[in-house]
């Protein structure tokens, strides 16, 4: 399937993002009394919606830490929902909010899912083009070595799919990035799609337009466990309690990825379902955060 969505390339002013340093008004020669300085402009409090492309649904949030401080570090949000058109950023957005309060920039992403123009590659593209917009947010506030993604679920899956970039093949959707990871957290992500075809619920199949017998290839290059080593640190966060991802899909992602020579760590949260994760106020989310600071330190 070739993807219908051109990129939009075009640069995103810093000044939009970064904060504003005003200079100092100039001194009133009249009376010999300079006049105070004009403090430094906060950046936005809220999210700013941003494309990275032409089609409805390549576009992002982006939300950074009011002052003048640096950041910890900028986090791509990558949200889950079976890779379907009926799920949305939305999902992010608790996250994007208390990553920011933890004092985090967040890179909250749209991109197509299947019901709206999504699938292979399109889903693939976007998620790669969103990420290789992270360098439109640069400024000294946001460490170039302090790039991070987390991803829900099927987000999850992209989050860590996004850390695989690199290795992938020329041709590849998603190869030769822009920007590259510095660690990933995977909460409750599918990350063995062959493994996660005999959940039943066709979403897999539904994303890459076949099945392992019927499209091998598909599955080689968008499935994470197929992918180590990764050479990113990556940390998956599992509830024990969790009906629609197995945590053995966490499971046996760490125990390969540690065979192949990655860093990479299981965080189990007892009694956690699959949807305790994403809730700001419970211990998967906590565990999520502390996560990436790890990853960050």
């Amino acid at each position: 399937m070739q993807d219908r969505g051109g990129p939009c390339r075009t640069p995103i002013s810093r000044r939009r993002f970064g904060a504003l340093a005003l200079a100092a008004l100039p001194a009133i020669a009249a009376c010999g009394v300079r006049a105070p300085e004009r403090p430094a402009v906060a950046e936005p409090t809220g999210p700013q919606k941003v494309p990275y492309g032409g089609d409805p649904s390549q576009f992002g949030e982006y939300t950074a830490p009011t002052g003048t401080g640096v950041a910890k570090g900028l986090v791509v949000i990558v949200h889950g929902g079976y890779w379907r058109s009926q799920f949305g950023l939305d999902l992010g957005r608790p996250l994007a909010a208390a990553l920011v309060s933890a004092g985090w920039a967040a890179w909250n992403v749209e991109y197509r899912r299947v019901g709206d123009g999504g699938g292979w590659t399109s889903t693939f593209d976007d998620v790669a083009l969103a990420m290789d917009h992270v360098s439109q947010f640069a400024s000294a506030r946001i460490p170039a070595d302090k790039i991070f993604a987390l991803g829900h679920s099927a987000g999850g899956h992209l989050a860590a799919w996004l850390a695989a970039r690199p290795g992938l093949p020329p041709g590849s959707p998603g190869a030769n990035p822009q920007v590259t990871l510095n660690g990933v957290v995977s909460q409750a992500g599918v990350l063995d799609l062959a493994s996660a075809v005999r959940l039943g619920d066709g979403a897999v199949v539904d994303l890459l337009g076949g099945t392992p017998q019927s499209a091998p290839d598909r599955y080689t290059i968008a499935s994470p466990i197929q992918r180590v080593p990764l050479q990113v640190p990556t940390i998956c966060v599992h509830g024990t309690a969790d009906e629609v991802v197995p945590i053995s899909q966490s499971e046996s992602f760490v125990q390969r990825a540690k065979a192949a020579g990655d860093r990479s760590e299981l965080v189990r949260v007892d009694g956690a379902d699959h949807g305790a994760l994403i809730d700001v106020r419970s211990p998967g989310w906590t565990a999520s955060l502390a996560a990436l600071d790890r990853l960050a330190a």
